[in-house]
């Protein structure tokens, strides 16, 4: 486990990359600038906080994986790591071992997608169960898939995937090779919750007839789940919680069980929302960003009837990962959301006051962080991006021993 070279403070990152989304999560390459977002009561957009004098924590580099996505840890502290191309891989920080994962699925690997998330039944302990996310292609075109199997380990480091079976997709498939979303939640009920971006298609996102620009809650076997919105409609519909959504990048619930989403925006408009029942947030129709051609889009406080985001972000953060803290090693930020950064190389807190939410900290990572976990122990853990240089590290955060004294 390799200590990086310097303490990161909480400090905020001052000067943030001009207003445009990630280039590899957002509809095109070349980005305009774009004028910030008109604040309303409903929707704040976040400002930069001034910056904290004292360090916060300690990174340790700790192993690096190809174009990691996702993680996570095991009862026994192990973690289950998800690389793009298509590898699982079983990790043992105690040890620095890596054990290969058999059983995944063909997987189509292209600029946004590929092998995505990876979550625990909330009964694995007694079930083995596990869920992955990835994407496949067929004759049509790509989409993002949901998949259950049974995790058999075995003595030498590594094992399988069993009994696997495909339980969700998204549908249509299309050529594109961007927004599929596909991060997956269990709530305290043991329902399933996928996120489903628009596949950079836009009017998806406002269709029932597809599952695209939603997010989708189901039982544990990827069925409907009964008191959905839209329980009379055709079954793709039956799937659906909220609707008009762009590209869902992560979701967490609070300790009162309130969903919380994130999106990237187009040209400007990042989102943090809040996810209730039944409820249109809008895209394409409205965003507090533009298209990357420079073409406005009204803002939401044009369109009351949509749901607005608790805050949005101009210039952007490009979200990634989403966490809402409940350990003991940093008591100061017991019910804080911490959100990894790609074009802002950040990790963004959150404090939450019930149904409202503000941006408290901003912390200069120096590298695209795309998944925030906590770990057994309370520390936090991040995975960089490798999506542009192909590896990324797997870090470790812990108090830093400089506020201790």
């Amino acid at each position: 486990m390799k200590k990086s070279r310097h303490l990161l403070t909480a400090a905020i990152t001052t000067a943030l990359v001009a207003a445009c989304s990630d280039p590899t999560d957002s509809n095109t390459l070349s980005l305009p600038d774009t004028p910030a977002a008109t604040q309303s009561e409903a929707q704040t957009e976040a400002a930069t906080p001034a910056a904290a004098e004292s360090t916060a924590f300690e990174v340790a580099e700790v192993s690096k994986f190809s174009s990691p996505w996702a993680m996570s840890f095991l009862p026994d502290s192990r973690l289950l790591v998800t690389e793009m191309a298509g590898t699982l891989h079983l990790y043992d920080p105690a040890t620095d071992a890596k054990g290969a994962i058999s059983g995944v699925p063909e997987v189509s690997h292209v600029a946004q997608g590929g092998l995505g998330d990876v979550v625990l039944h909330p009964q694995y302990a007694s079930n083995d169960l596990v869920y992955i996310s990835f994407v496949e292609r067929d004759d049509s075109g790509l989409g993002a898939a949901v998949a259950r199997a049974r995790l058999v380990l075995d003595d030498a480091g590594g094992g399988a995937l069993e009994d696997l079976q495909v339980i969700w997709r998204q549908t249509p498939k299309q050529s594109g090779d961007g927004h599929f979303g596909y991060r997956i939640a269990f709530d305290a009920e043991g329902k399933l919750w996928i996120s489903s971006s628009e596949r950079k298609e836009f009017d998806p996102a406002q269709d029932m007839a597809t599952n695209l620009g939603k997010i989708v809650r189901l039982n544990d076997d990827g069925t409907p789940a009964a008191d959905n919105p839209f329980p009379d409609q055709d079954d793709v519909a039956a799937q659906v919680w909220t609707l008009g959504h762009r590209n869902i990048l992560g979701m967490a619930f609070d300790g009162a069980g309130r969903l919380w989403a994130h999106e990237m925006g187009p040209a400007g408009g990042d989102e943090l929302n809040l996810i209730i029942k039944g409820e249109n947030y809008g895209y394409p129709i409205v965003s507090n960003g533009d298209h990357y051609d420079g073409t406005p889009i009204p803002n939401h406080d044009t369109r009351p009837e949509f749901r607005a985001p608790v805050i949005t972000w101009t210039p952007v953060i490009s979200p990634a990962g989403f966490i809402i803290y409940d350990g003991d090693l940093f008591p100061a930020w017991e019910g804080s959301g911490f959100i990894g950064g790609l074009s802002s190389m950040s990790l963004v807190r959150v404090a939450f006051d019930g149904e409202t939410a503000q941006e408290a900290e901003r912390f200069d990572m120096q590298r695209r962080i795309r998944e925030v976990e906590q770990g057994p122990d309370g520390a936090i853990w991040l995975l960089e991006d490798g999506t542009r240089g192909g590896a990324g590290w797997l870090l470790k955060l812990t108090p830093s021993k400089t506020d201790a004294n």
